[in-house]
């Protein structure tokens, strides 16, 4: 074997040498940090805009059809309280037919007129609360059926609804609720 140069081993040891890399050069390897800052600014963008939407559920029955042949299991004494949402307020039909206004007699007109431009929701209450009590067959009954002109407004038949199921004192009127279609 020969001796190697002074020069020859000046370059072997130069060449062994790791070598620094230009910033330019990264060596085939892909940086991804810039990616991941603008994927986490709009995963944090879309948590802070994101509105939480909390909901409730009300059960109900849909309105049924007259021709399905079930037969209804309502008794024939039972109060049957329909509670007619239109533009001037109230109108409410029981078995013994239109509940006048006032809500003390049989007879036609709006039972419970607008009050201030406003659906009076006490009112109702009050009116559903007398008619319950007028016979003690109406006591246990619960279920009471409401219909709405087409242009009734979802929060205002949430608001009858409300007001039909207890009284201020906490009894309860009507927790069944059911659908009617205006014909």
């Amino acid at each position: 074997m020969s001796e190697l140069t002074t020069a020859q081993r000046s370059k072997i040891r130069r060449l062994s040498q790791p070598r620094e890399l230009a910033p330019d050069e990264e060596g085939g390897e892909l940086n991804i940090v810039p990616f991941l800052d603008i994927i986490m600014n709009i995963l944090i963008f879309v948590l802070a805009t994101v509105a939480v939407t909390f909901t409730a559920t009300i059960d109900t029955t849909p309105p049924a059809s007259k021709s399905s042949g079930v037969r209804s299991e309502v008794p024939s004494e039972a109060l049957n309280l329909t509670v007619l949402i239109v533009n001037d307020g109230f109108g409410l039909k029981a078995a013994g037919g239109n509940i006048a206004p006032g809500c003390q007699n049989p007879g036609p007109g709006i039972a419970i007129p607008m009050k201030n431009g406003k659906y009076d929701l006490d009112a109702l209450t009050a009116c559903a609360a007398h008619l319950k009590s007028l016979s003690p067959e109406f006591a246990e009954e619960n279920q009471v059926y409401i219909s709405g002109n087409p242009g009734t407004d979802y929060q205002t038949i949430i608001d009858v609804i409300d007001a039909l199921r207890q009284t201020p004192q906490g009894d309860v009127l009507f927790d069944n609720v059911n659908f009617k279609v205006p014909k």
